[in-house]
């Protein structure tokens, strides 16, 4: 199978005044082109993996041919990171989530300012390029934070909620105010996502 860039469910300028159409176009159309062609590049030669989902890849990379399983993870996850990226926002986002995703965010960090708190001093204080998660792990709400393009997957974490903190993801808009980013972030999370990721889950 052939991974292929998923289209965005926005236009480029859909998400201002918060990402500017600039940043969103050069992050979908260079950066997350590029790690969607240099996977099916590194997959061309193994025909045994065509049949797999990124989700699959990504979860057993050390069962990957040594000489790809590298590249698979950064630019799997590249992919998937992005592909996930980008349903987590929505022109009409911001607010918070209803029913028991909120519940069990507020149980978990005592609000959901707290939360949204917690996650933005994380993202803030994660060294360098990567991301920044909210994931299910053994069951229990959890903020993490990954480097580079690597995914709370691969660890056995299902994935609810992620913000980009690579430069690529704001530095035309935002220079090196990573915060202001965060604040822009929330002001446009799609909760609809997150809340059914958070019922699949349960079940």
């Amino acid at each position: 199978m052939k991974f292929i860039l998923p289209d965005l469910p926005y236009d480029y300028k859909a998400l201002e005044p918060y990402f500017d159409e600039k940043t969103m176009m050069i992050h979908h159309s260079k950066h997350h082109a590029g790690y969607t062609n240099n996977l099916n590049l590194a997959l061309e030669p193994h025909a045994e993996l065509h049949a797999f989902s990124i989700e699959h890849l990504l979860k057993n990379i050390e069962r990957l041919p040594e000489s790809i399983q590298t590249t698979v993870k950064n630019n799997g996850g590249g992919f998937y990171n992005h592909s996930l990226f980008w349903t987590f926002l929505s022109p009409r986002g911001g607010g918070k989530p209803e029913g028991k995703c909120l519940e069990a965010i507020e149980a978990t960090f005592q609000s959901f300012e707290q939360f949204v708190s917690d996650f933005k001093q994380a993202a803030l204080r994660h060294f360098g390029s990567g991301w920044t998660w909210l994931v299910i792990s053994d069951g229990n709400l959890e903020i993490m934070s990954t480097a580079n393009q690597d995914s709370p997957i691969s660890d056995g974490k299902e994935v609810l909620l992620g913000v980009d903190v690579w430069e690529h993801a704001y530095y035309i808009k935002y220079q090196n105010r990573r915060a202001e980013f965060l604040d822009a972030f929330f002001e446009i999370v799609n909760w609809e996502t997150v809340a059914k990721r958070f019922e699949e889950n349960l079940s």
